[in-house]
């Protein structure tokens, strides 16, 4: 990812904001010599500088099929937004641009096919997405048909490499820009531009502190 160094993040903090943001992301490898994306949910953690991703495929997904023997990229995809240059102090002098957050996860991934740790991912995934429903789902409570469909997808966890979080936010402009443009995507509406506009504030803020 080409990534200049004005929206280059090194605080991995904000991973971790872009994981519990959306982790559904996307997860690019190669399949028969072409690219091959899966879109996907996983599960998310870091222990100092180490990101760990766990999620599955469907076993019939033949992304899974000798990807052990390849570098992998996971993607996450941030909030993101339309920027006018009308929102600018001086409109005609500059140009429209995209603002946007997203990291990339590199390294290489380990399949899971034990049925007891794909029952504790399952599990896992599960609880992260059922939250504290009163009546969550648990696998363990389900019919015991879902047990043995286990055997139809296939598991990985991928140790990254390597990670590039990019926070594209008006960094390279002058505040009086970047505070035009905020006023501009809350004027907008909508949830990606209003998460987009706090997300400058935030980097604004930081600019600002000394």
């Amino acid at each position: 990812m080409y990534v200049p160094a004005h929206f280059r993040e090194t605080d991995l903090a904000r991973l971790d904001w872009l994981a519990a943001h959306d982790s559904f992301g996307t997860l690019v490898s190669t399949v028969d010599a072409a690219p091959f994306a899966t879109h996907l949910p996983v599960l998310y953690a870091r222990d100092g500088e180490q990101v760990t991703l766990t999620g599955h495929w469907a076993r019939p997904n033949p992304q899974w099929q000798g990807i052990e023997t390849q570098r992998v990229l996971f993607i996450f995809h941030g909030p993101h937004a339309y920027v006018s240059p009308r929102w600018y102090v001086e409109p005609a002098r500059n140009v429209p641009t995209w603002n946007y957050a997203t990291a990339h996860v590199y390294g290489r991934p380990r399949l899971i096919e034990d049925a007891q740790a794909l029952e504790r991912l399952v599990d896992a995934l599960a609880q992260k997405y059922e939250g504290g429903a009163p009546d969550a789902w648990r696998l363990a409570q389900s019919s015991p048909g879902n047990l043995r469909s286990l055997s139809g997808i296939v598991g990985f966890e991928l140790r990254a490499d390597e990670v590039q979080v990019k926070y594209k936010l008006n960094q390279n402009h002058p505040p009086a820009n970047a505070a035009g443009a905020m006023r501009g995507l809350l004027a907008t509406g909508g949830a990606d531009a209003a998460e987009t506009a706090r997300l400058m504030k935030e980097a604004l803020e930081r600019r600002e502190t000394p």
